[in-house]
């Protein structure tokens, strides 16, 4: 797939089949995650691989809206250094996120973020040090729908170009 296919054809997938995924496709996943650009390439991510089917239903408990990760067959938690020493980790890691989603849609697995909203039980559940943070983590797996791989992309779901971009200057409505 190319990279213009998977950014306009890529959407939230948040039921999974109860099917693994391959040891090599997890990897492909991580991987590119790890090839994320990052400022002054700091690098300020370390990625957390979540198989095991408790731990993910206890982390699916720390967000809102983050129930999509008991499901998964893998989450990713992204653990980085409190980004409030500086705005470049979030955008940094926001990177790495949309690498391993994009890598993992190209392979035909879905994927959708969760946010952690208790990062002290995410760190007593995950072990991360007290000097990292876990603000998202992302669910992956095979869609249980497989036919939201196929799906068009839908129409207006998206803002029109013209509204969102400024040439030069701000151009006010």
């Amino acid at each position: 797939m190319e990279v213009s296919s998977a950014i306009r054809t890529k959407r939230a997938v948040r039921e999974f089949a109860p099917t693994p995924l391959p040891v090599q496709l997890v990897s492909q996943i991580l991987n590119a995650g790890r090839r994320a650009q990052s400022s002054k390439n700091t690098q300020p991510w370390q990625f957390i691989a979540i198989q095991d089917r408790p731990t993910l239903e206890r982390l699916s408990k720390l967000g809102t809206y983050a129930n999509h990760l008991a499901g998964a067959p893998l989450g990713v938690a992204l653990v980085t250094p409190d980004p409030g020493q500086r705005w470049s980790i979030l955008f940094d890691a926001g990177q790495a996120a949309a690498y391993l989603q994009l890598a993992a849609w190209d392979l035909g697995i879905g994927s959708c973020l969760a946010t952690i909203y208790d990062l002290e039980a995410a760190r007593a559940l995950l072990g991360f040090p007290s000097e990292m943070v876990c603000h998202v983590a992302i669910s992956f797996g095979y869609p249980a729908d497989a036919g939201v791989l196929q799906e068009p992309p839908r129409s207006g779901g998206r803002k029109v170009l013209e509204n969102i971009v400024h040439f030069e200057h701000w151009r006010h409505a």
